[in-house]
């Protein structure tokens, strides 16, 4: 038998009056659900609102702070750019001038000449650097092996290292690696590195040059057992115009670290006073040229 059929009306009554109430409870409950729904993603929006503004007034304010430290650092290069040129003109200026008195003898007048050109050519020298560092490396990579970088900076400072009886040694570790490259401006970045390994020795000295590979990198490696580099000027070595050598520009590691990154690279320096320096240039490989295998031998390290 059905148990609803065995319900009395009234029963039947009271029960659809709680279902109706029940239901009614039920419909009060979501329409409240709702309504709190409806404030509560209104809020959301208003918050979202605002971290979107606290968020373009924080970008805005970044490329503000950005542009001004950018000119910050052009005003200051163009300050110790001048002062780098002033001194070097002023001297100039004096050593010409002295050119024109008359009771000069053929000697002096020779060494003033002499003393003018050379200041001259320190200028040429400096504003060619700061050329290099403000262009930067030109658009014409060329795949080239890492072998015959290092052979050409090797052969190319040779008799300079030799004739302040040094010991240069060269390593060549490369496994005939390839990677594209402006050539010439990591030549120059070797010359550079090398260059400032002699002046830091001592007649006796050892320089050496090598190249490693791994994990897709090529390092090349210019150390020397020289006098070293104390740590606080090893933080300023990459600074523009931060020079410790009497007649230096100030731009040699710069441009170097210029090189390194206009390469996808890096550059770093490892050294203890009394313990020598040694100076690494990272980049990274270009396996799309294959390897060079007939890469000749080089002398071990």
């Amino acid at each position: 038998m059905d148990p609803v059929s065995t319900l009395s009306p009234q029963q039947l009554e009271q029960a659809f009056q709680v279902f109706n109430l029940a239901s009614s409870d039920l419909c009060l409950a979501y329409e409240e659900l709702r309504q709190q729904a409806l404030v509560l993603t209104h809020e959301l929006a208003l918050a979202n609102g605002e971290l979107r503004r606290q968020f373009e007034e924080k970008e805005a304010l970044r490329e503000s702070v950005q542009r001004r430290e950018r000119l910050a650092a052009m005003g200051e290069m163009a300050a110790r750019l001048a002062h780098q040129l002033r001194t070097p003109l002023a001297t100039a200026l004096l050593y010409s001038a002295q050119l024109g008195a008359p009771a000069l003898s053929v000697a002096e007048r020779a060494r003033f000449a002499g003393k003018t050109v050379d200041r001259l050519r320190h200028l040429e020298r400096l504003i060619e650097d700061m050329l290099l560092f403000v262009r930067g490396v030109s658009a014409g990579l060329e795949p080239v092996a890492a072998a015959e970088l290092l052979r050409e900076a090797f052969q190319t400072m040779e008799p300079q290292v030799l004739a302040r009886g040094l010991l240069f040694e060269l390593r060549d570790e490369s496994a005939g690696c390839m990677l594209r490259a402006d050539r010439q401006a990591l030549i120059g970045a070797l010359l550079s590195l090398l260059e400032n390994a002699v002046q830091a020795c001592a007649p006796g000295g050892c320089v050496c040059l090598a190249a490693t590979s791994a994990d897709a990198e090529i390092a090349f490696r210019v150390s020397d057992n020289g006098a070293g580099i104390a740590p606080e000027v090893q933080a300023r070595l990459f600074e523009p115009f931060f020079t410790t050598r009497n007649g230096g520009t100030g731009l040699g590691l710069a441009i170097v670290r210029a090189v390194a990154e206009a390469h996808g690279g890096s550059v770093a320096v490892r050294s203890g006073e009394g313990a020598g320096s040694e100076f690494v240039l990272r980049l990274p490989l270009d396996f799309t040229q294959g390897v060079v295998d007939d890469i000749a031998a080089t002398a071990d390290c």
